[in-house]
């Protein structure tokens, strides 16, 4: 046995005893053939495994495991994992104790191993009354750039990102929703490699690099969600990207229409994109490849398949740009790095205007929760001395505008009327009293809805969204 392995096994004494941790991991060890190593925080269980020939395993073949027992190391886990197929590497994450930090990630040789992983594993009661939680992880190689000047093209750019970094494949820029010839003041950069894109973004931390005489922002970017293709094969819904703020959804139905009449279901619109929902899939994949590329009222529009979101697993956490799940089930435990690291996600109808920032694929809020650990330090605090990524909903972020421009807090009057088949309806009215011209000073959306928390979610954006577009309100700063 290597004295690597030795020193490995014997890692964690200290919390089981010496003799008995050591025997157990080595046994592993001598029963399965892989190697184990701890470095920098971590203890690695093969990568490769015994016989291994060739690259490591493709995307999508790790799995995030959350909420195990710090108690709890390889020569329990791994029996546990194996069941879902042949393990490539198992790295659990360590504290300088010995305990393990409650979270670690488990490599497979396919991607069909790995969603099985979270198929059969995934709320599994590993010890009695103790559940883990399982999900898919992938490495982040997309980096956010904002406050780029906005008359810059994606290969002005490309080029500048390519001269300052190294492993740049892709740069993915949205033409702002009022005027297509500019972009929306920020940028997606993708590289080769989850370490190409980290260095990167140590390059270009501010004020180290300024483009254009520009002091750009960097961040990690959300990586695009994952679904997993027996859910895929089951949508028909298209998103529909890049559309002119004036598109009504009865024009775009009627686009959509034209190649095959009937088809479409519903349209929704919001704001520069849409979903399109049709009555049958093949009708909405057809659609897609006729669609894409295609300019309506002078805009070239993107079509993809929707991805739909799973309120099971839709919680993530980023370790180091990294997405794993975080929930009140499935709880990570960030580092100091991480926990500067901010989501991306807003909702798309408030980013524009709020904060320039919005991720590419269909919109979705990004929440995560973290353990209270005994002794931990409680500061109160003002919530308008947050940054605005600390606030998800409309109302929320009206309530933050207003402070900050020294206005009265908005007041929110409520009216209702009765649909043709009986249901009540509802509306908000927002009164903004301190604005001091004569701009219009009341703001109601144009649309009923059937709940006060929508009614009230949806006045708030369509007062944002109205504020936004007058330049002589002193919008605030992040």
């Amino acid at each position: 046995m290597h004295e690597e392995n030795k020193a490995a096994a014997n890692g964690c004494g200290k919390i089981r005893s010496g003799a008995q941790n050591g025997a157990a991991l080595l046994a592993l060890m001598e029963k399965t053939g892989y190697s184990m190593v701890q470095q920098n925080g971590q203890r690695k269980f093969g990568g490769p495994p015994p016989g291994w020939e060739g690259p490591p395993p493709p995307r999508g073949c790790e799995v995030f495991v959350g909420k195990i027992p710090r108690d709890m190391y390889e020569d329990e886990l791994v029996p546990v994992f194996e069941r879902a197929g042949k393990i490539y590497e198992l790295r659990l994450m360590m504290e300088f104790s010995g305990e393990n930090r409650g979270y670690a990630f488990v490599m497979y040789t396919t991607k069909e191993e790995a969603q099985l992983a979270i198929k059969i594993l995934n709320n599994y009661e590993i010890r009695p009354g103790k559940f883990i939680g399982v999900c898919v992880s992938l490495d982040n190689c997309r980096l956010f750039i904002g406050a780029i000047p906005k008359d810059k093209k994606k290969e002005e750019i490309l080029n500048e990102m390519k001269k300052v970094t190294e492993g740049v494949v892709d740069v993915i820029v949205y033409p702002n929703a009022t005027d297509k010839t500019k972009n929306r003041g920020f940028a997606f950069v993708e590289y080769e490699s989850h370490r190409a894109a980290a260095m990167a973004r140590r390059r270009l931390i501010p004020g180290t690099f300024q483009p254009w005489g520009h002091t750009i922002q960097v961040d990690w970017a959300d990586p695009e969600k994952v679904v997993d293709e027996e859910t895929m094969q089951r949508v028909k819904v298209l998103y529909v990207r890049n559309l002119m703020i004036s598109t009504t959804e009865d024009k775009i139905k009627a686009e959509f229409n034209k190649f095959k009449p009937g088809v479409v279901e519903r349209v929704k619109k919001l704001r520069d994109y849409a979903f399109v929902h049709f009555f049958h899939r093949e009708d909405a994949v057809a659609a897609m490849s006729v669609m894409n590329g295609k300019c309506i009222d002078g805009a070239s529009i993107e079509v993809t398949l929707a991805k739909p979101v799973n309120k099971e697993s839709s919680w993530k956490q980023h370790f180091n740009g990294q997405i794993s799940p975080s929930s009140e089930n499935l709880l990570g435990f960030p580092n100091k790095e991480d926990a500067t690291q901010k989501s991306l996600g807003k909702p798309a109808s408030l980013s524009v205007h709020l904060n320039g920032q919005q991720s590419p694929g269909p919109p979705e809020v990004e929440r995560s929760t973290y353990h209270i650990f005994p002794g931990i330090k409680l500061t109160p605090i003002s919530m308008y001395s947050l940054k605005l990524s600390h606030f998800s909903s409309a109302v929320m972020h009206l309530d933050y505008f207003c402070h900050k421009n020294s206005w009265a807090p908005p007041e929110y009057c409520l009216y209702s009327t009765t649909s043709q088949d009986g249901k009540i309806l509802l509306v908000y009215k927002v009164l903004i009293s301190s604005i001091a011209d004569d701009s219009q000073s009341y703001f109601m959306p144009e649309k009923l809805c059937t709940t006060v928390e929508d009614a009230k979610e949806l006045a708030a954006q369509f007062t944002l969204l109205h504020l936004g577009k007058h330049k002589h309100f002193l919008l605030y700063k992040k």
